[in-house]
């Protein structure tokens, strides 16, 4: 059997999406001849709860560890942003990667668990959640993948602890592929949405203050014990800032509001969706505009534009 046509000439990713009962051939472990290969040239992005994780075993605040250990990238073009792992000054390599192996292996990222896995989430535009499948990665240098070890993805992902992991970063997948799902016309998110999304999803110390501060109980009302709850325990604040976002960013209120701020809030919130709207029908409006008179120009300089249904005839 041939393989599959890859889509990018560099791409390790085999395209063919499989389920979790597809049996794969791997198996990384110290003394194979590519030990921490895969480790010295990274691209690793981070869910939210790989930054509770690392943060947590350095002994650092969120803040902290985004300062020094990530860097920022657009996730689509003038939307949300994610978080990459920086690699060692200079490098390309994991600023954790010790001879030994990981120097954090008991809190690596996600996306190093997957490895040789890649998951895939998909949100249809109708669709509450999103649905998971899965692609190969198979790089040259990988020797795992001759190990005469076989066994199925979801006995992969129970072996590597992701289970935990995709669980609770489900919340945050979700508000990406709804970001995504909304398609165009609804405009790019404002510098305020922008910041807001990243300190709730990545700065989790920060977002705890904001939690705590007078303005939030002003406009929200919590119980003492909701409150304590989640300003105890970070991946409790974690999902709390999930549906914070849900709430703030597309209206979807599971957080009480203080009556009077609620009423404000939602005026505010119709007021923006109808300023919304507008602004993605002037856009619609714009463009068949210019398509328009990019027809017309074809028609005039006798290129043969004919508009739909048949010529016109003055017979």
């Amino acid at each position: 059997m041939s393989k599959p046509e890859i889509p990018f000439a560099e791409s390790p990713v085999i395209p063919n999406m499989v389920s979790e009962d597809h049996v794969i051939q791997f198996s990384c472990h110290k003394g194979i001849g590519c030990w921490n290969a895969c480790c010295a040239n990274i691209d690793i992005s981070l869910t939210p709860y790989d930054i509770v994780r690392l943060k947590k075993r350095l002994e650092i605040s969120s803040t902290e560890f985004l300062r020094e250990n990530t860097v920022p990238y657009e996730m689509e073009k003038d939307g949300m942003a994610g978080v990459k792992l920086r690699p060692v000054e200079g490098g390309t390599a994991c600023r954790f990667m010790k001879p030994e192996g990981c120097g954090v292996y008991e809190d690596r990222p996600t996306a190093c668990r997957y490895y040789p896995v890649a998951l895939l989430s998909i949100r249809r535009q109708d669709e509450y959640t999103d649905t998971q499948s899965y692609a190969i990665v198979k790089e040259e240098h990988c020797k795992g993948h001759e190990v005469a070890r076989s066994l199925t993805i979801a006995d992969y992902r129970k072996e590597q602890g992701v289970e935990e992991y995709d669980e609770l970063a489900r919340g945050w997948r979700q508000l990406v592929l709804k970001k995504k799902s909304t398609g165009p016309a609804i405009g790019a998110p404002s510098l305020k949405s922008r910041q807001l999304f990243f300190m709730a999803c990545y700065d989790i110390d920060t977002f705890r203050n904001f939690v705590e501060s007078e303005a939030f109980a002003k406009l929200f009302a919590m119980t003492d014990d909701e409150r304590t709850l989640v300003l105890g325990d970070d991946v409790e604040l974690m999902q709390f800032s999930f549906r914070f976002l849900r709430q703030v960013l597309f209206g979807e209120q599971s957080i009480a509001l203080n009556e009077e701020a609620a009423k404000e809030r939602l005026d505010h919130w119709r007021t923006r969706q109808v300023e919304i709207e507008k602004e993605a029908a002037e856009k619609r409006a714009k463009l068949d505009e210019e398509m328009a008179w990019e027809g017309f120009n074809e028609e005039d300089s006798g290129l043969g534009f004919e508009p739909e249904g048949g010529s016109c005839s003055n017979n």
